[in-house]
């Protein structure tokens, strides 16, 4: 049952309270401040369990990032959450790397997923990137998950061969496994 202005319903399969929202709302996006980065944590822990259902539990298992590191972002400038109906529902952090906006990291709420909150999330920073003169927008991401780089290549990204700024983000995120891997790239 979907309740008025985004409130919660009660889940179907487990009874469990849990937020609706209305599909015709547009995400208000935002930068992200000390307030949000609890809610910005359990985004990405409720996001990663979906590695689960691909045969990836280590993944699903990776600790969200830490306050200090969110922190960071946010800092710099470059922390973006999604809300609907005054709710977070999803967040990116970006880093700038070799004169890209960088996605670090997008993360959406199950709850919201397939609405277009983390293509709103993504377009926010391509208008951040254009307004700071970056050339593109660039990102790593698992080859054949179907929410990765199949998705992203829907939106404009095309896989490229890394670049030498590139190589050091793929070699800090080595534990991932690079066969796995690849770097991706959407024009301005």
């Amino acid at each position: 049952m979907t309740c008025r202005g985004g409130l919660t319903s009660t889940d179907r399969d487990n009874g469990v309270r849990t937020p609706r929202y209305r599909r015709y709302r547009r995400p208000v996006i935002r930068v992200a401040v000390a307030a949000d980065f609890d809610r910005m944590r359990e985004i990405e822990d409720l996001s990663g369990e979906a590695f689960r259902d691909v045969g990836m539990p280590e993944i699903a298992n990776d600790p969200a990032p830490s306050a200090a590191e969110l922190a960071g972002f946010a800092a710099a400038g470059r922390a973006w959450v999604g809300e609907y109906d005054g709710g977070v529902v999803g967040y990116l952090v970006a880093e700038v790397v070799g004169g890209c906006a960088h996605i670090a990291q997008v993360s959406v709420d199950p709850v919201v997923r397939g609405r277009g909150l983390g293509r709103a999330l993504i377009d926010h920073l391509e208008a951040w990137a254009r307004d700071h003169d970056l050339a593109a927008l660039t990102l790593t991401t698992f080859r054949d998950v179907p929410w990765n780089a199949p998705y992203y290549e829907r939106i404009g990204f095309r896989v490229i061969e890394p670049t030498p700024a590139l190589q050091v983000v793929v070699d800090r995120e080595a534990w991932l496994g690079p066969e796995r891997r690849v770097c991706m790239r959407r024009e301005l």
